[in-house]
């Protein structure tokens, strides 16, 4: 069968930033592939694709299947994608997955007809088994992890289980991509993902309900040869790990870390993960393998909205944590979410101070956004508070909801202030000027960019 996979463009309210890969869709295509399948993977933010010019790709492209993938930014993109598709070729099935669909299933089939099928959670082996159902026109019904359309009604499959053995899943098909197109600066980040799952479930996190609560663990010679294929066949010298928590299991990073020592695989990589699990010693066994950058979740510098947000770890650890990062020559980059409910102006400066005194490296101030799914949305829409209901505003830069605590606009001042204390500091200009590297003259530029936006907002 022919399918098409496609990755939709951004709203265009969203700032454009460099395309990174479509993973998930690199794995639908290996598996789809491995099957048999002919593969084609449309990559819309790579190749600068409009909704417009999408309909001129896909007519010349005709497909059995098309498949869209979407967060809950690029939810109103990919409908948008799909309807154009139906209208081209009314007789191809269109398939939406990612976690926006897994949540929004039902809804998602009742605002727009020509959407046929929405693929739940894990998408690898629901594909395959829903292709061989396609192909030889065979009922739907058992086919876990999928809710459909049949004539007037919608049927919501059980789940599939999750995907215990990871490493009998194909590498990526980075083949399907248009690489040449996701180059920055010069280079192209390949992203790995080593495990699936996280053992905590913070109440604003979307990710860990799509891949559940237990830990799934690639072995630590499956991550290694993905290394090794990508610096062979593309002279790829730095990778990052998108894990949701890198270090939860300490043996096996150690462990990865043995492997690329053996091999003498001389690559650069970064990873996130939690502060309450990393050490002195396995940071600098780390360092020692490659690694050149930790993203760590500070998400508050209040210990009682970290209480609130169930993020279950105290200042101290986030204080050691980034100390012992810096102390061994690691970047550090800090993940900081501003306005989750309970949030208060005196809350939100104990935060901002708190990053000030952590010194990170670089830093997000990330607008806490209620994406379904999450408690935070349920807490969210049950109270009232939720003001904006375009998905094409969900890009955790501007505020959706307000809480008798907080309002909108304060939130949106708050965060900008934010950048503008910690990227305008000398101390911090001179530092990252010293440290030199993409991380330090990406931060320079930022400080940069952030004076010359105070300065006119002042003559103004």
């Amino acid at each position: 069968m022919k399918i098409t996979l496609v990755n939709p463009p951004y709203p265009l309210s969203v700032h454009s930033h460099p395309p990174f890969i479509p993973l998930g869709l690199a794995y639908l295509g290996a598996v789809a592939e491995k099957a048999g399948h002919q593969v084609t993977v449309i990559d819309c933010q790579a190749e600068k694709l409009t909704i417009e010019t999408f309909h001129d790709r896909i007519a010349q492209n005709p497909s059995d299947i098309v498949g869209v993938t979407g967060t809950t930014l690029l939810y109103k993109s990919a409908m948008k994608l799909i309807t154009i598709a139906k209208q081209i070729q009314p007789q191809t099935i269109t398939v939406l997955g990612g976690s926006h669909g897994t949540f929004w299933d039902e809804n998602a089939l009742k605002e727009y007809p020509s959407l046929d099928i929405v693929v739940r959670r894990e998408g690898e082996l629901t594909l395959i088994e829903l292709l061989e159902k396609i192909q030889t026109q065979s009922s739907l019904t058992n086919v876990l992890g999928i809710t459909y359309r049949s004539g007037d009604k919608i049927f919501h499959n059980a789940d599939r289980p999750f995907i215990e053995d990871l490493d009998s899943l194909p590498f990526p098909a980075h083949h399907l991509l248009p690489l040449e197109k996701l180059k920055h600066n010069g280079k192209i980040l390949f992203p790995l993902v080593s495990s699936r799952g996280c053992v905590y479930w913070c109440d604003f996190c979307s990710t860990v309900r799509m891949f559940g609560r237990g830990y799934r663990m690639r072995s630590p010679k499956n991550v290694v040869d993905e290394m090794q294929l990508i610096h062979d066949k593309y002279g790829i010298t730095q990778v990052t790990f998108y894990d949701d928590a890198f270090t939860v299991n300490r043996d096996r990073v150690l462990k990865i870390c043995e492997e690329l020592h053996k091999r003498k695989l001389k690559m650069m990589w970064d990873c996130g993960t939690r502060v309450d699990m990393v050490d002195r010693e396995l940071l600098q066994i780390m360092r020692d393998a490659g690694c050149i950058a930790v993203w760590l979740g500070v998400e508050s510098g209040s210990e009682a909205m970290l209480g609130k947000m169930n993020k279950k770890i105290k200042l101290e650890q986030t204080r050691l944590a980034y100390k012992t990062a810096q102390d061994l020559g690691l970047m550090t980059i800090a993940n900081v979410v501003l306005g989750f409910p309970g949030e208060t102006e005196q809350t939100a400066k104990e935060t901002i101070q708190f990053v000030k005194q952590l010194n990170p490296d670089d830093v997000g101030f990330y607008v806490a956004t209620p994406y379904p799914g999450t408690p935070m949305y349920e807490q969210v829409k049950d109270n009232g508070w939720l003001r904006i209901t375009d998905f094409d505003k969900y890009d955790t830069a501007g505020p959706t909801f307000e809480t008798p605590q907080l309002s909108m606009e304060k939130l949106a001042e708050i965060r900008y202030k934010a950048y503008q204390q910690f990227y305008l500091r000398p101390g911090y200009v001179f530092h990252m000027m010293r440290k030199g590297g993409t991380y330090g003259i990406s931060a320079v530029k930022t400080s940069g960019a952030y004076l010359l936006r105070a300065l006119h907002i002042r003559l103004s």
